[in-house]
């Protein structure tokens, strides 16, 4: 089995560990943006040690950058802070399943930014994949309490659903970026362009979003650092999961690591069911599985 679908699987399973997580953060102790920052403060010195460690064990010198590799990386990075807040924004308001289910819209939008930024084609098996995943995005946009009697406008677009596909671009701009900034690098075998790049982008996520909650949460910086228990977990598993989709990023297009990533889904409603004990509703439960049979299109297209 090719070294990046083995990275994109562990990288899902690792993700699904770290969104519980925060999630937990969430709904216990921090805000949105204290529970995003938790992820990239303590997973920012352990992506820095492992590429000094690599550095030494490979015998080999830190990758020259250059303007076009820091462009990719601010935009990637910025991009995928805001995808994070609108998941764990988007854990308020239905529950776990569901909210990764939304957010698994960025593997159809990560295609057509690839195509528009790298210029990387999809196949037609893609288009189809587009259409049945966004037939299935209307079924869970559905209010789960109380929209019964709502304006079909306002069942569509509501805040869950606007969160959830806000996520879905983001996270797609993102990935998009990464590949980006991995390609931009003229230096380095895969492994050490894959932690070089993940080692940037956490480096600037940390600050940005540590200085944004300076000036506007400053309170939210001491419950993150007194909250270090379940947060160094959070940060363990982002450095995981964030090595693999940097190591598949390196490898393969954007859209198809996103695409086998959703394997995601399954390890997703293992944790709902038996962890979490949450049930979903029969209009959600097609709109999942619209959504996995458009992710399903997308990974047969690819090979």
């Amino acid at each position: 089995m090719p070294l990046w679908i083995i990275a994109s699987i562990s990288a899902a399973f690792m993700q699904n560990l770290r969104f519980l997580l925060q999630r937990h953060l969430k709904v216990t102790t921090l805000s949105t943006a204290g529970a995003t920052w938790a992820r990239f403060l303590y997973s920012a010195p352990l992506v820095a040690i492992l590429v000094w460690a690599y550095l030494g064990l490979s015998d080999q010198s830190i990758p020259i950058t250059n303007p076009r590799f820091w462009m990719f990386i601010v935009a990637g990075g910025l991009s995928q802070i805001l995808a994070t807040m609108c998941v764990v924004a988007l854990f308020a308001r239905r529950n776990f399943a569901v909210g990764i289910t939304l957010k698994k819209s960025e593997v159809i939008l990560t295609a057509l930014v690839g195509l528009l930024v790298l210029g990387e084609a999809v196949s037609t098996v893609t288009v189809i994949a587009i259409c049945v995943g966004f037939a299935g995005v209307l079924f869970l946009s559905d209010p789960p309490e109380g929209g019964r009697d709502m304006p079909w406008r306002d069942r569509i677009f509501n805040a869950a659903s606007g969160f959830g596909l806000a996520s879905g671009l983001l996270f797609g701009f993102s990935a998009v970026g990464y590949r980006g900034a991995s390609l931009s690098l003229e230096s380095g075998d895969v492994l050490l362009r894959a932690f070089f790049t993940l080692s940037a982008a956490t480096a600037v996520q940390t600050v940005s979003l540590g200085l944004w909650l300076a000036f506007r949460e400053r309170d939210e910086i001491g419950r993150v650092l007194a909250s270090w228990r379940v947060s160094c977990l959070v940060g363990i598993t982002s450095m995981l999961g964030s090595i693999g989709w940097f190591i598949a990023f390196t490898l393969q297009t954007a859209a198809y690591v996103k695409a086998v990533g959703q394997i995601e889904l399954v390890f997703t409603f293992l944790f709902s069911v038996f962890w979490l004990k949450e049930r979903s509703t029969g209009k959600e439960l097609i709109g999942i599985a619209l959504i996995i049979a458009s992710l399903a299109l997308i990974v047969w297209g690819a090979f």
